[in-house]
């Protein structure tokens, strides 16, 4: 029990980290611009906002929309409990967790691979990023299928999820777009004041904490681990804050990496809500293996630069 509880932590804090490399070069690219008392302010509150606030009360928020015949507070003493009443009650949940959660993180995958400029680590990359349009119509029609399985399998509630899932994901797209436009504007002006930029910061990382603890269910349900898990990756994220973008620019397909892990995530969410077993270890195996082969690419990659450049 011991090994398996480490295995999930292992893979959590493995994609928190991962799932945040965004988060962390716009973060330093920003604090490069703010006097240094200003980075000290938003390194400690950033960390207590990102890290023990926004990922401490997420995945508690997220059992209990999954739980409502609970309390919110009842939510939160029962998921340190070995109450056996209350781990049943979370298992019968858990499709509905999962199958918002994986239309969730699918999205977030074929949004990145259809619509967004990226360094390509393969052609097909290159292909789909050119056919873009159809990303809207792929959603759409695989949204209607979810819809659809989960009212014949007799789940209405489950259908209720995915539609949520599938909200979020729009939402927060939105909001992240936004926020990178924002980003652009607060780098080029130099009269925008360094609380603006602080502020900036502390929501742009509130909705990248989004995709982490979602993604997190596809490991466990078991809320503690994810607390433990997703707050080691964030603390690693923000410590490559604090180093800077060129440690994580020498990196050049780890978004590859994370958002292959994220659609890879989605996907045994979505399998597992209609009744498909995995083993425990196949989620942080498949984010670790993911990292592994997607920082090989990168190390090749640089390597290569290096020689072009002699």
């Amino acid at each position: 029990m011991l090994l398996q509880d480490l295995v999930i932590v292992l893979g959590l804090c493995v994609f928190e980290i991962i799932s945040s490399v965004d988060n962390a070069i716009v973060n330093a690219h920003v604090l490069q611009t703010l006097p240094k008392r200003f980075r000290k302010i938003f390194l400690f509150w950033g960390l207590l906002i990102a890290v023990f606030l926004v990922r401490g009360i997420l995945p508690f928020l997220i059992v209990w929309l999954a739980n409502t015949d609970l309390g919110f507070f009842e939510v939160i003493t029962f998921a340190f409990s070995n109450d056996p009443a209350i781990k049943d009650a979370l298992e019968e949940s858990k499709p509905l967790l999962l199958s918002g959660g994986g239309i969730y993180l699918l999205f977030v995958a074929l949004s990145w691979l259809f619509l967004e400029k990226k360094k390509y680590a393969f052609l097909v990359e290159h292909i789909i990023f050119h056919q873009g349009v159809w990303f809207y119509a792929i959603a759409s029609v695989f949204f209607t299928v979810m819809i659809g399985l989960s009212v014949s399998a007799g789940n209405p509630a489950m259908a209720l999820s995915t539609s949520i899932g599938a909200t979020a994901f729009f939402i927060t797209d939105g909001l992240k777009k936004n926020a990178e436009e924002k980003g652009k504007t607060l780098l080029k002006s130099s009269s925008v004041g360094a609380w603006s930029k602080i502020f900036y910061l502390e929501v742009l990382d509130a909705s990248f904490s989004i995709d982490g603890v979602i993604g997190a269910f596809a490991f466990t349900i078991y809320v503690p681990l994810i607390l433990i898990g997703n707050g080691l990756g964030a603390l690693v994220v923000r410590e490559l804050t604090i180093k800077g973008i060129d440690v994580i620019a020498k990196f050049a397909y780890l978004k590859n990496g994370a958002m292959y892990s994220i659609g890879v995530l989605g996907a045994i969410m979505i399998l597992e809500s209609f009744g498909k077993e995995f083993p425990f270890w196949i989620a942080p195996v498949s984010t670790i293996s993911l990292l592994v082969f997607f920082l090989y690419l990168s190390y090749r990659h640089g390597k290569q630069e290096k020689l072009i450049k002699v």
